[in-house]
């Protein structure tokens, strides 16, 4: 006798049922019936003999075509009707004809991609095969042809592109934001991308793209550029960084102020730091600044009450509590916005834009997940051309392709090709693109090889490059990831107060840490005196006296001038040459309970 099935309604167990199987499609009937709401989902589960009903909020559902005996639900009448507005959306749930899944009974389903894939075990089928698809994903042309991690990369860096941010970009004032200067349409297109209206805020440029190496400076995943292309705007953007500041008020009717500090300020920067501001302590508006500059003058009340002078005065000193450019974020400032935070004080708000021309270490990526890094800027006179004398705006590496599988991107250059030869935009979207025959005929109408490969010549010597080069048009982004804004390097600067280590962090002019992993490789090649430098000269280096007799840390009395240990006051002391850290590292010890003792010998 086979056992009833559990029965499930949001997770709780509520009864068993003799037929599960029977039970599941009667409820899934009356749902196409309307006896039951649409947002309630229906499954069985034959392995554990388990029905799951769903009614709860929070589910992601999406609309599929009920098929039934391997014929879809939809016919020609329904589709005529919708077009002439005799039928609506709403309509075709409440027919039954449309319903919508969840993950949940998704897996009991068998989704056909189209009508001429349907068979009798079909139990729906897409609207559009690009309903598989999230928005984001399915704005990638050709991404049936593309590895799937490649498409999720593609996806992952329409989110870091730079374009229109908002139409009131210029009103708005936003810790950070980039403006592209000349965003384009995208040749090749996708269904998506027309019902998001994206092309009223485009967000990348179309690159005329040869694929080949170019004598070592397209290695790994870098791109060579056409300094011409970016002379005349390619890829140019704007960054705007937005500082802010507030005059506070303090217990006892103290308050900041804006204005220029005067000389007995405590913490006073100099004449020369202050010369760009006007008489208000504000910056003015196209007023060139560059790092450590001051913006906003403001001054604050002294931490603490002062002492009565001789004369019976108090003599209020402020302390300068300026607002500075922030390292590498050089520009001009574009808008100063003077109004009332919620307290009601004094708000001051502060847009530096700041011009940023692609340079070297700058990254551009495809929307297939082809993303790289500018490895040089190439003069135009010295790029590779055609008979035509096109140049290409970019040079991409042969073996960026067979590893990641990107035929999609190959593809995109094609119909790209094609669709600017022809002067229209080409329909890429997944699974419903033009044939690459067709995108073929296109080219050899207008005189171009059918498969996009082209004749080069050298650019210096004037010779043919052997081999035909694939070349053509495809839509790149800039993303945000800037050299500029990444750099750091240090020789001398601030330590911390408790390591004696240098501080951490771009802002806080840090080093770059030099880890157990890169120490490890210095053992490995033996280079033991660099292993020194590196983690003792260039880092946190003391010396501290050692008692030979209790190897503690002796005390070095500069008043009494006197040297001695603190636990016996009779042994020696000798200098040892330490990292601050491993010293700290004892105190810490000590602290703890646990006795650390060095022994100390002559060095041999």
């Amino acid at each position: 006798m086979v056992s009833k099935a559990k029965i499930y309604i949001n997770g709780r167990l509520i009864g068993f049922h003799p037929n599960p199987e029977k039970l599941t499609q009667e409820l899934i009937a009356r749902r196409r019936l309307n006896k039951l709401t649409k947002e309630t989902n229906i499954a069985f589960h034959g392995d554990t003999n388990e029905v799951y009903i769903n009614t709860d909020a929070g589910r992601v559902q999406r609309p599929l075509i009920v098929v039934e005996n391997g014929k879809s639900k939809v016919t020609e009448e329904h589709v005529k009707a919708l077009k002439e507005g005799r039928l609506s959306w709403k309509d075709l749930f409440d027919k039954g004809i449309i319903e919508y899944l969840d993950a949940e009974e998704e897996e009991n389903a068998l989704i056909a991609l189209d009508e001429e894939k349907l068979t009798k075990e079909h139990t729906h089928m897409e609207i559009n095969p690009i309903g598989i698809l999230s928005v984001i994903s399915s704005m990638i042309p050709y991404l049936q042809h593309n590895m799937a991690g490649k498409a999720l990369h593609g996806a992952k860096m329409f989110k870091q592109a730079q374009g229109i941010p908002a139409v009131n970009y210029n009103l708005r004032t936003d810790t950070e934001s980039y403006l592209l200067y000349y965003p384009e349409k995208n040749l090749v297109k996708t269904k998506t991308m027309d019902i998001i209206e994206l092309n009223k805020r485009p967000q990348s440029q179309n690159f005329v793209v040869a694929i080949m190496p170019f004598h070592g400076f397209n290695i790994l995943d870098a791109v060579v550029f056409n300094e011409g292309a970016v002379q005349r705007g390619l890829g140019k953007s704007a960054y705007f960084r937005t500082y802010e500041s507030v005059e506070n008020r303090y217990p006892g009717g103290q308050m900041d102020r804006f204005e220029i500090p005067d000389e007995e300020t405590v913490g006073y920067l100099g004449e020369e730091t202050y010369s760009k501001l006007s008489g208000d302590g504000l910056i003015s508006i196209g007023a060139h600044v560059k790092e450590r500059d001051v913006i906003i003058g403001r001054t604050s009340p002294p931490r603490f009450l002062e002492e009565v002078s001789e004369f019976g005065v108090v003599k209020e000193k402020r302390r300068e509590s300026s607002i500075t450019i922030r390292k590498g974020k050089t520009g001009t400032v574009d808008r100063v916005i003077l109004t009332e935070s919620d307290s009601g004080n004094k708000l001051v708000k502060i847009k530096v834009r700041s011009e940023m021309t692609p340079a070297i270490g700058d990254k551009f990526s495809s929307r297939h997940g082809q993303k790289g890094v500018i490895g040089a800027i190439i003069p135009e006179e010295d790029m590779p051309f055609t008979p035509e004398g096109v140049k290409p705006d970019m040079l991409l590496n042969p073996h960026s392709i067979p590893s990641r599988m990107t035929i999609g991107h190959l593809i995109e250059m094609l119909a790209g090709k094609a669709g600017s030869l022809k002067g229209m935009e080409i329909d890429g979207s997944p699974f419903d693109e033009i044939s690459k025959e067709s995108l073929g005929d296109m080219l050899k109408e207008k005189g171009f090889r059918s498969d996009g490969n082209e004749t080069f010549y050298d650019g210096v010597t004037g010779k043919r490059i052997e081999g035909e080069i694939f070349t053509g048009i495809v839509s790149y982004r800039r993303l945000f990831h800037m050299v500029s804004h990444k750099i750091q390097s240090r020789s001398r600067g601030p330590v911390q107060i408790l390591t004696r280590q240098p501080t951490e962090g771009k802002e806080k002019e840090g080093g770059l840490r030099f880890g157990e992993m890169e120490g490890e490789t210095l053992v490995g090649h033996g280079a033991a005196m660099l292993l020194q430098e590196k983690f003792i000269e260039d880092s946190d280096k003391v010396v501290e006296l050692v008692c030979e007799r209790c190897g503690v840390i002796a005390i070095n009395d500069q008043i009494r001038k006197k040297k001695y240990c603190q636990i016996c006051d009779g042994g020696k002391v000798y200098p040892v040459e330490m990292s601050y850290g491993f010293k700290l590292l004892l105190d810490e010890l000590k602290a703890l309970g646990i006795y650390p003792k060095l022994n100390i010998t002559d060095k041999v």
